[in-house]
């Protein structure tokens, strides 16, 4: 099985370009994702945060959703597959390349978060709990028999 799913920051704008095939014209969208990786608790240092820059690559309507939404430091989630290939580059060099590539991507954070810019996770926000009903646990009435329950 080849499946991916990762979640991190576009480093820069996605490179859109369309290629031309039988079909028409299909959108390819490339872009980088920064990936934060946490290094072990057995570091001196404690839980330093590393990242991990990962070269993805959308098609068709991936690509075009890419090219109008997405844009530098947009958190996203990608699921996709890894696909490894090779070149040889003009130098005569062969080069090894490792993209994923794009099954969904989605949103990781609201509009508003992100314009936040002060990196900080985002939560959606929820009305607070009415204090008058107490601990959160609904009241079970008097004279209901432990067997009624669905546990015990």
């Amino acid at each position: 099985m080849n499946k991916v799913i990762l979640m991190g920051r576009l480093t820069r704008d996605p490179d859109v370009r369309y290629s031309q095939g039988a079909d028409g014209s299909m959108a390819v969208a490339r872009y980088t994702l920064a990936v934060d990786r946490r290094r072990s608790r057995n570091n001196s240092d404690g839980n330093e945060q590393t990242a991990d820059f990962i070269s993805c690559v959308a098609f068709g309507r991936a690509g075009e959703f890419a090219e109008k939404y997405l844009h530098q430091g947009t958190k996203i989630v990608v699921t996709g597959r890894i696909q490894t290939g090779s070149y040889t580059n003009k130098d005569g060099q062969r080069v090894y390349t490792t993209d994923v590539v794009v099954e969904e991507q989605e949103f990781a954070e609201s509009k508003s978060a992100a314009s936040n810019g002060d990196g900080a996770s985002y939560t959606p926000s929820r009305p607070e709990p009415n204090v008058a009903a107490g601990d959160g646990f609904m009241n079970i009435p008097d004279g209901v028999e432990d067997e009624g329950l669905p546990f015990n």
